[in-house]
């Protein structure tokens, strides 16, 4: 170590100009990891293809390519991204037209991919895809109002018309109720709620279609058994006790299955009866009440055929990713939505076609705590209300088993 006053020391001279060369090579390296990292570093999304590029060439390619993509056929695509701009729900942004940021909405719930996969697809970054998903999932919540609504209750369906089957004796039936579990990813400390009898944690969600496959009302905000009880009370108030919305003396009515009580406004089955179609494939019905309850059971039908097209075209629904709780109820709403406009606009369709291998979805679940729940919840019915709604449901028994031995 050298000191003032020190002799001169050959090899102190030499350690000192060492450490000044490691300094600058420190210095020199620092400057070089700068520039790379900084200054000229190399793009990470460098594909050949951008993400507007990409959709243009599928909408131009092949019918199927997008359908398979986006899950509806282009035509289908570009009206629904025409309406999303017409009603000023979306807009093309600096960077993004809106077909790539509703493709990019369609890709991940159509094929339940992660932000970084469709990232890489379509060249952003994960934060742009995710903000541009929170953007589009809002807007068509939003469409959503316009496209899941009430049927006419004052026409009978053409589904019902013109099928000897259900005609005249369904021709005050406007819809069918039922309730099914779609995947939810819930924080360990809230799971609870989210539980049922199956494993996974998932969330209930009640629905009304109509006879053409369509959602005519949809609550999917269900932690719990309990989201039925709100959900049966809200259609009995609103849909029949409301004289502004539907005359009782026309005792119109939803078809529900056996845990619902037999009560003006829901027609459902005979208990104790045989019911689900399945149980009809040894044999034939036999007697007026399982008749009554085999042409229930087929019209009933339409509402799991509506979830199990739901959740085929819409993947997302079986394995939830771990989004906020909030985006996954607005995303059940979304797929209900985009699988109304599909149905009104497309001419043709696979899943509604039934080209496509759908199966059966029967939520036992919710089914089998409809009957415990009922009896627990004290609706505003009287016990002559009751047997008119019994008696309905004995006239069209009759009719039915009158009408087929003849």
């Amino acid at each position: 170590m050298s000191t003032i006053g020190a002799p001169f020391n050959k090899n102190n001279l030499l350690l000192d100009d060492s450490d000044d060369e490691f300094g600058e090579l420190l210095i020199l390296f620092a400057c070089v990891e700068y520039n790379q990292l900084y200054l000229t570093k190399e793009p990470c999304r460098n594909s050949a293809l951008s993400g507007h590029e990409y959709v243009m060439e599928v909408l131009h390619g092949h019918d199927s390519r997008c359908y398979d993509l986006f899950r509806m056929d282009k035509d289908v695509f570009k009206l629904f991204c025409g309406v999303l701009k017409e009603k000023k729900l979306l807009k093309n942004s600096r960077y993004l037209s809106v077909e790539e940021q509703v493709a990019m909405f369609l890709f991940v719930i159509g094929h339940n991919e992660r932000h970084r996969v469709v990232a890489e697809r379509f060249q952003h970054s994960t934060s742009t895809t995710s903000e541009y998903f929170r953007k589009v999932l809002k807007a068509v919540c939003r469409l959503s109002k316009e496209l899941i609504t009430p049927p006419l209750f004052d026409v009978v369906p053409s589904e019902i018309r013109f099928n000897p089957k259900y005609y005249p004796f369904f021709k005050n039936c406007v819809g069918a109720i039922d309730g099914t579990h779609i995947s939810a990813h819930v924080p360990i400390n809230e799971q609870i709620p989210y539980r049922g009898r199956k494993v996974d944690t998932t969330q209930n969600v009640m629905c009304i279609c109509s006879f053409d496959m369509k959602f005519t009302y949809v609550v999917a905000d269900g932690k719990d058994r309990l989201m039925m009880h709100e959900f049966f009370r809200m259609c009995h108030k609103t849909r029949i006790m409301n004289s502004q919305t539907l005359h009782p003396m026309v005792r119109k009515y939803y078809l529900v299955d056996s845990g619902y009580t037999n009560m003006p406004g829901f027609l459902s089955p005979y208990r104790g009866e045989r019911y689900h179609l399945n149980q009809y494939a040894d044999r034939n019905p036999s007697g007026k009440r399982e008749l009554f309850n085999y042409r229930h059971s087929s019209l009933r039908n339409v509402i799991e055929r509506c979830f199990g097209v739901l959740k085929a075209r819409f993947p997302i629904l079986k394995q939830m990713p771990s989004y906020d709780l909030k985006i996954q109820k607005y995303i059940v709403i979304a797929c209900c939505g985009i699988h109304n406009f599909i149905r009104t606009n497309a001419e043709k369709d696979v899943y509604f076609d039934g080209d496509e291998d759908i199966p059966e979805v029967q939520d036992a679940t919710i089914q089998s705590t409809h009957e415990t729940l009922n009896d627990s919840v004290e609706f505003s019915i009287s016990r002559d209300q009751l047997r008119e709604m019994a008696n309905v449901r004995d006239e069209i028994a009759d009719h039915i088993w009158r009408a087929n031995r003849r």
